[in-house]
């Protein structure tokens, strides 16, 4: 027999099938193999199996090993991953990536085995009690705590009770001592308490409309606060009561740790969690656990997508509206297309659910291609939370030159006498946007990448966003020597210090990427705000979506037109989802709820929909603003982007990108839109000099499109980065 190899060797030049020898036992198509490979050995994957080779069979090498005995991938990812191949054309090396922890893809990580010790059945305790001398005072209670049919770790009877102990018991015939393998289990703190929930008309009515449509994808539109979380539990629970699996996705890894332990309440041990930010112990258990089929339900970020479930019955993705789930990263693939594909393969039902959705999204809903379910109140029948105005140029004008408007101080001072809690949101990190000489002007930018560099008061250094270089504060201007230096901007950390000193009393949290860099960094913080151990949480937009604080009844926003103004035909989008999703974290109790909405443009028609939750009217107008420009959902923007670590080299491969594909553009004029190259609006990011073929075309041209990616990929090389994005999440 044999076998079709895909060496784990991600370059186009090795970028195909090998053949080698079956000599050893369980080798399946998915399986893990190690072969020779050149004057090394290598890992790779099975993706096929035949009677004979094309090649002579004395010139084959042989498979050394396998390295389980389950093949590690389904055939459902076997065909998913070759449908990512063709889609995003990539290698397929690459591409089966995707469906394994990186670490147990480079053999860094191993299961944990352990000696457990269990009490011998049938064994008479107190026989053996009444037998045992008085002194053998470790041996009693030893013997006096273990019960039967419970395992215990050999290490912590030992540390407890004495080894001797534990041993002189074993050879008495109490205790068998064997070695189990051990689950690495990730956020064991969690309350798992289940609490029965009475279910609203509402929410029956979306699952009834769920369970009956014929349409594979579910778009839920319900406002925050309106149960969509016990809409999903709830088809769930139905799912693994038919013996079917589920996978539940949510967009940061913040809110993973809530949605576990909702779904641990309801199916205990039958859940695992997949996310990066999980210990390479944790996510290689987790996993095996999945693909074992221990765990019937998956829950996790957007890599969770490719979990190896089989014979699955029903996939969620929450705030499907949320840019995480866009990979920015090669494969550049969209979450929910991957989701569709496993829906379709395995013919059950996706279930996309926002407040807010995307405007594609609701458009396809509109147009009767997706099931649109719609949870027009909040489950506890509350109002959703006043949104009041601070316009900020009328604060300047009375002289109020803080970050905080009158408004928001008087609502924080109500709130905090009241003993609530309250959620400040900006989405901007450290402690100023950037400092500047204020005598010639001077403005420090990174040395790798052209931005500004940010200051942050931890530490007293500045950062760049970018690349996350540190540099040291400046004492002086390195241009005019001058120590007149100022500050420009506001980020989380300088609220903090402002809230100090307004509210001394008051205990304050920040969240954000500074803050969450340990792995339990989110559920730590998030778990002291919920146990009320904080009265305000200061975040960017990781506290802005999915997340439930009854004790929440005020929310302000800072900056909240500050993402209007990017150079993106999504920034009016983007800026009423954050609006929305962010006032939704208030109110959400018996309590009711207020939004104090900081601007500097008040009368902004997309700052005017938010107030009013009006998502329909925003939706209407954006909708027939793209039509009229030819923007997505309309038309698909397609941009190649060429890297390289020298200018010229990066100019030189622009211009050979750019021609070849003129001469698509030359044969295709009417598919085309716009068609031009030009410098990244960021020319240089971590050392890389930034160029970009830019085009918009007509929908329905998957053949150019196709045509577009076989240039890109001609055109990289060993010193210049190639690739194609697809309606990018940045423009930068």
């Amino acid at each position: 027999m044999i076998a079709e190899v895909i060496v784990d060797v991600a370059v186009s030049e090795v970028d195909r099938v090998f053949d080698y020898k079956i000599d050893c036992d369980n080798v399946f198509v998915g399986s893990r193999v190690v072969v020779p490979f050149g004057r090394t050995f290598k890992s790779g994957i099975v993706v096929d199996i035949k009677q004979t080779s094309a090649y002579p069979e004395d010139k084959l090498k042989r498979i050394l090993r396998t390295v389980e005995d389950t093949p590690a991938l389904t055939e459902e990812c076997m065909q998913l991953a070759k449908a990512i191949v063709k889609r995003y054309h990539v290698p397929m090396a690459l591409s089966l990536r995707l469906f394994l922890p990186a670490e147990m893809r480079t053999g860094k990580v191993r299961e944990k085995n352990r000696n457990v010790v269990t009490l011998v059945q049938g064994c008479d305790k107190d026989k053996i009690l009444s037998e045992l001398k008085k002194n053998a005072v470790k041996q009693i209670a030893l013997l006096s705590f273990v019960e039967e049919g419970k395992k215990y770790l050999l290490s912590d009877l030992s540390k407890t009770y004495g080894a001797q102990a534990v041993k002189a018991l074993e050879e008495k015939g109490c205790f068998t001592i064997n070695e189990e393998r051990i689950n690495r289990s990730p956020y064991t703190g969690l309350d798992e308490n289940f609490k029965q929930v009475n279910l609203s008309a509402e929410q029956n009515k979306a699952i009834e409309s769920i369970l009956k449509s014929d349409k594979t994808v579910q778009l839920l539109h319900g406002v925050t606060g309106s149960g969509k979380t016990e809409v999903y539990l709830n088809l769930i629970k139905r799912t693994v009561n038919s013996g079917k699996t589920a996978l539940m996705l949510v967009p940061e890894i913040a809110l993973t740790p809530q949605m576990l332990s909702q779904l641990r309440a309801r199916f205990s041990s039958a859940v695992a969690i997949l996310h990066s930010g999980l210990s390479a112990g944790e996510k290689f258990d987790e996993w095996w656990r999945i693909r074992s089929g221990e765990a019937k339900v998956a829950v996790g970020a957007r890599s969770a997508v490719f979990a190896p479930l089989e014979n699955l019955g029903l996939i969620i993705i929450d705030e499907e509206h949320d840019g995480s789930y866009e990979s920015e990263t090669n494969p550049r693939y969209s979450t929910v297309d991957i989701a569709k594909y496993r829906a379709a393969y395995n013919g059950c039902k996706l279930i996309l659910g926002s407040a807010t959705p995307k405007v594609e999204s609701y458009l396809l809903a509109k147009e009767g291609k997706y099931n649109l379910v719609e949870m027009k109140n909040r489950i506890n029948g509350k109002q959703l939370p006043e949104i009041i105005i601070a316009d900020m140029k009328r604060e300047l004008r009375r002289g109020n030159h803080m970050e905080f408007s009158r408004a928001l101080i008087d609502e924080l001072t109500d709130c905090l006498n009241s003993g609530n809690q309250a959620m400040i949101f900006l989405n901007r990190r450290g402690y100023s946007q950037q400092i500047i000489c204020k005598d010639c002007g001077y403005v420090p930018k990174c040395k790798e990448c052209d931005v500004s560099l940010n200051y942050h008061s931890v530490g007293n250094v500045l950062k760049c966003h970018y690349c996350n270089t540190t540099y040291n504060m400046l004492s002086a201007c390195p241009e005019c020597g001058s120590t007149n230096i100022g500050f420009m901007g506001t980020g989380t950390q300088k609220v903090v210090t402002r809230l100090n000193e307004l509210f001394p009393k008051a205990r304050i949290l920040r969240m954000d990427n500074d803050t969450t860099q340990n792995k339990d960094g989110h559920f730590k913080i998030l778990k002291k705000f919920s146990s009320h151990e904080a009265d305000i949480l200061v975040g960017t937009q990781m506290i802005a979506k999915g997340h439930d604080f009854p004790a929440v009844t005020l929310v302000g926003i800072l900056d909240a037109d500050m993402s209007l103004y990017f150079s993106d035909y999504r920034s009016g989008e983007r800026t009423f989802q954050l609006i929305t999703q962010v006032s939704g974290r208030s109110g959400r109790a018996d309590k009711k709820g207020k939004v104090v909405l900081q601007t500097y443009s008040p009368e902004n028609s997309i700052l005017q929909y938010a107030v009013r939750y009006d998502y329909v009217g925003f939706f209407n107008k954006e909708c027939s603003i793209r039509k009229m420009t030819n923007f997505p959902p309309f038309a698909l923007i397609v941009r190649v982007m060429v890297e390289s670590g020298d200018d010229e080299l990066a100019l030189e491969k622009l211009k050979e990108v750019y021609l070849n594909i003129k001469e698509i553009y030359d044969n295709n004029k009417q598919a085309f839109l716009f068609f031009n190259k030009m410098r990244s609006p960021i020319k240089r990011i971590k050392n890389k000099y930034r160029y970009q073929v830019l085009m918009r075309l007509k929908c329905g041209n998957g053949k150019i499109l196709d045509e577009i990616y076989t240039v890109a990929e001609k055109a990289k090389d060993n010193k210049t980065l190639v690739y194609v994005e697809e309606n990018p999440g940045s423009m930068s």
